[in-house]
């Protein structure tokens, strides 16, 4: 699949297609409108886009591009993964529309180059079979799916982009999430995403950059399955030994946290980590829960008493984040022994009530940034070129 390659997805223009952006801030309006109800964002009014007018006047077009330009600068990147992930107001149409309006900034800001990598990860993940295999997901076919946006395009990728390929390898050599999160291999996607520069939006790196989102979700989604089975099974041998409650306080539960609830907690992680955005808390309680439940079985460093160093810390932050874990365990608690949500997983058959598995084409999006300070990720990388 080679044809002409294209020096940009939205080449701008001398003159202004008025119509064209009208139609486009018709199409976006009610998506912001939307997610500012959703995140209680202050969104001044525009009656012209809610009153749906046809053929506005040049002034009417230009205040509307600000309009938009203002709300995409209050809504923030993890705000619009979340809507996007949640809600049904947005198809495959909606996602392109908000893709070649960010495409088409001719200013390029770390927040535009993040939505942009979000959107075209999510659209290729919604429009891929589930039984891709990670094989099948080559540049040639991703450059395919993401046609209606991109457009078709030679596929020559710059050296610099084969540090992706290297990122992706020590993800997938990683055994648990705790070593994802820790081993700095998601410091290294972040540093080649960010060295590449305006190199970013050449629509050849835009496919290799949405080919590793997507295999990176998958990644990410199978390790995060398999600390969810070690946790249930750690829960089980614990239960089989007469144990009621652990010592969670390093996951910021309690000091005698019962068995029974952290199972239903487990639980609700399955429906939440598929069907919503999740923040890095909940991925941190999730690795450390994993830690307690070794410790309480006698396994790893937290047996000998590592939790006691973490206990101060845990103390203060203990309850909003279990009030949190709580909630979404109560609310998931219902689906999660009735019916399982139309893309969850299903459950593998050697162990029904206690173990998980994913297809491969089901993974969720999933963001760390916000904590990668405290994670303190202590590896380097060589990504790329910077512009």
């Amino acid at each position: 699949m080679t044809t002409s390659s294209s020096s940009s997805p939205q080449p701008e223009s001398a003159a202004p297609d008025f119509a064209a952006q009208w139609s486009s801030a018709r199409r976006l309006h009610p998506i912001y409108a939307e997610v500012a109800r959703e995140f209680v964002i202050d969104a001044p009014a525009f009656p012209a886009l809610e009153e749906s007018l046809d053929a506005p006047d040049r002034e009417t077009v230009e205040q509307a591009q600000k309009w938009l330009h203002d709300m995409d600068e209050r809504i923030q990147v993890h705000q619009l993964r979340q809507f996007l992930q949640t809600s049904s107001l947005v198809d495959n149409d909606g996602l392109v529309a908000l893709l070649l309006h960010f495409l088409g900034k001719t200013a390029h800001t770390d927040s535009s180059r993040d939505k942009i990598d979000f959107l075209l990860v999510q659209y290729f993940s919604q429009l891929a079979p589930s039984e891709l295999d990670d094989n099948g997901a080559d540049l040639a076919y991703v450059a395919q799916g993401l046609e209606p946006v991109l457009g078709k395009l030679e596929l020559k990728a710059p050296v610099w982009l084969n540090a992706l390929d290297r990122v992706l390898d020590s993800a997938r050599r990683c055994r648990s999430l705790d070593e994802l999160l820790h081993g700095g291999v998601l410091e290294q996607g972040r540093k080649a995403k960010a060295q590449a520069g305006d190199l970013f939006y050449l629509p050849i790196a835009l496919v290799a950059f949405t080919r590793f989102g997507y295999l990176m979700r998958r990644v990410f989604f199978r390790l995060m399955l398999t600390d969810l089975n070690n946790i249930l099974d750690g829960l089980t041998e614990l239960e089989e030994q007469g144990v009621e409650t652990i010592d969670c306080r390093r996951a910021q539960f309690s000091a005698k946290e019962p068995i029974v609830r952290l199972r239903m907690i487990c639980q609700s992680w399955k429906v939440m980590f598929q069907a919503e955005y999740s923040s890095g808390q909940p991925l941190r309680m999730l690795v450390d829960l994993r830690a307690s439940v070794d410790a309480a079985l006698g396994r790893g460093s937290e047996a000998e008493g590592g939790e006691k160093a973490a206990e101060a810390t845990a103390a203060a932050k203990a309850a909003p984040s279990r009030a949190v874990a709580e909630k979404n365990a109560a609310r998931a608690a219902g689906a999660s022994e009735t019916s399982a949500p139309a893309d969850a997983a299903p459950e593998a058959p050697a162990k029904p009530k206690a173990k998980f598995a994913v297809a491969n084409g089901d993974a969720p999006e999933f963001e760390v940034s916000d904590t990668a300070a405290e994670w303190n990720p202590d590896e380097d990388s060589s990504p790329g070129r910077k512009k």
